[in-house]
């Protein structure tokens, strides 16, 4: 019965996160259910943070959460392409509230920059939208665009970036 009841409370707790973004959206991201039946996978739309490289852009992404939510984190992924020391080329954001929770066997986070079961999607969108203003660049998951955002910002990282906005606003409407 213990497997039966985290998922009805996770999915619960998701279905209330989602109404009160719903009712109270939050500045900079949208989200909303990409299938009506499925409270586990979430599309949200992230509007480029302004005065950074990504104002402008609308990017899309995919949250995918597990069933022992929010135990443990859910899994967020691009689906529009972006530039981004953080996200690798498949999209897939790696950044230290989306971790597992508990130590970190690198010895880089401490457990509380890592998930905690208190985060909620506001909390990892804020994350995100804040990671997507200033980046990483220690721990990068995209390692020539974190090379490029060091070495050349304003030349090489900052074409790619312009050019993933414009695509973005190109696919978003």
């Amino acid at each position: 019965l213990g497997g039966r009841m985290t998922e009805l409370q996770s999915a619960l707790l998701l279905r209330r996160q989602l109404a009160e973004l719903n009712k109270n959206p939050v500045e900079g991201f949208s989200a909303g259910l990409i299938d009506d039946n499925d409270l586990y996978r979430w599309e949200v739309l992230i509007i480029g943070p302004p005065d950074t490289l990504y104002e402008g852009g609308v990017f899309k992404a995919h949250l995918t959460f597990p069933k022992d939510y929010p135990l443990r984190p859910p899994k967020m992924k691009f689906i529009t392409e972006i530039w981004h020391p953080n996200v690798d080329k498949n999209g897939d954001v790696c950044i230290s509230i989306l971790h597992e929770p508990g130590e970190d066997k690198y010895g880089y986070e401490k457990p509380e920059e890592r998930w905690l079961p208190i985060h909620t999607v506001e909390t990892i969108m804020i994350s995100v939208i804040s990671m997507l203003a200033d980046p990483n660049g220690d721990s990068p998951a995209n390692v020539d665009a974190a090379k490029e955002w060091r070495e050349d910002r304003n030349g090489e990282f900052k074409r790619k970036v312009a050019r993933c906005v414009r695509k973005s606003q190109e696919t978003a409407f």
